[in-house]
């Protein structure tokens, strides 16, 4: 109770004027009852010296301590009593993050179930999951990159988005070098106390104008952090599309995994990231939990703190003093008042 009304403020405070009336109140029930003045003048009270006063006369003022309590908490409730306005401290991650995924139609290989693409979704979603306080967008490519969500707060919009990801939306190929620019570009305005781009690929830069060299160096010049994710199973043959039939369909053959992984690891670690190889869906969970981990910028944000009202206790309180009074009055003390 006593943390409770520490954390209560009154929004009519001009109505604690009011309570001004009870002490007036209070004498004019203390006169009209008969206690300002004797209602019968005798020369000698010896005659009642051994009469005792009844116990239901002596405990009458009660009535009137009922009645003004009341009427104290009404006027106190017209005063409006609320909820401190105060600000919570919480703690949350400044951190932009862009995804970049390659969408290249070798994603549709399927040692990773169901799809290496699929899985990557799914993977992707989660991780969004994992970070309420960040902002986070979206930048797919195959032989051209795209921007499918700039940097956003609303997860659950970005989510539905990653759900939409397919591949052979884009000009054919592997742009690593221009998947990695446009995301450089998405985030090199970014005023956040930490830029990171996560980047997923499943095979060797063979499209676009930019080297991925030259991207990555673009990324440490603005600051950002690359994290690169190698998708394909470890050794052996992946069933992976080979050529699109006439009805848009992958004819799939077997092939090998060619991952440039020399190169992966140079642009992790020229920007300060780090580069992961995922050859199962377990391993890629588990690769994304990593970077989850790593990328932690502890930073206080105030959140507001809306009021509430307060007045209903004390309303009700009032309603019940004054009913307690009512029946009292017309029961134990009725004929005596």
């Amino acid at each position: 109770m006593i943390s409770w009304w520490n954390n209560v403020v009154f929004a009519a405070q001009w109505a604690f004027w009011l309570l001004l009336l009870i002490p007036l109140l209070a004498v004019l029930i203390w006169w009209t009852s008969g206690r300002g003045r004797p209602a019968l003048q005798i020369s000698s009270i010896r005659f009642f010296s051994g009469v005792k006063t009844p116990a239901r006369v002596k405990w009458r003022p009660v009535l009137y301590v009922l009645r003004l309590a009341a009427i104290a908490l009404l006027l106190i409730s017209i005063a409006r009593p609320q909820s401190t306005l105060a600000w919570k401290k919480t703690h949350g991650n400044g951190i932009d993050i862009m995804m970049c995924i390659d969408v290249s139609p070798s994603m549709e290989a399927n040692d990773f179930q169901p799809t290496r693409l699929e899985a990557a979704k799914e993977q992707a979603k989660r991780f969004v999951e994992n970070r309420p306080d960040d902002r986070i967008g979206i930048v797919e490519f195959s032989g051209e990159p795209f921007t499918l969500c700039p940097l956003t707060t609303d997860h659950k919009a970005l989510k539905n988005l990653i759900t939409t990801i397919n591949s052979g939306m884009l000009i054919e190929g592997t742009a690593i070098g221009m998947g990695l620019a446009k995301s450089v570009e998405r985030l090199h305005d970014s005023q956040a106390k930490s830029k990171v781009v996560i980047l997923l690929t499943d095979g060797e830069n063979n499209a676009g104008n930019i080297s991925p060299e030259d991207a990555a160096r673009l990324a440490k010049t603005y600051g950002i952090k690359v994290y690169i994710i190698g998708l394909g199973a470890s050794e052996g043959n992946v069933l992976q599309p080979n050529a699109i039939n006439p009805d848009g369909s992958y004819s799939m053959t077997f092939q090998p995994v060619n991952i440039d992984e020399a190169l992966l690891i140079k642009m992790a670690e020229v920007t300060g990231g780090k580069y992961f190889r995922a050859s199962g869906n377990l391993q890629l969970q588990k690769i994304y939990d990593d970077i989850n981990a790593l990328e932690k910028t502890e930073f206080d944000k105030n959140q507001a703190m809306q009021r509430k009202e307060e007045f209903l206790p004390l309303l009700l309180w009032a309603f019940f003093l004054l009913a307690a009074e009512l029946v009292l009055r017309y029961t134990l003390f009725d004929s005596i008042t």
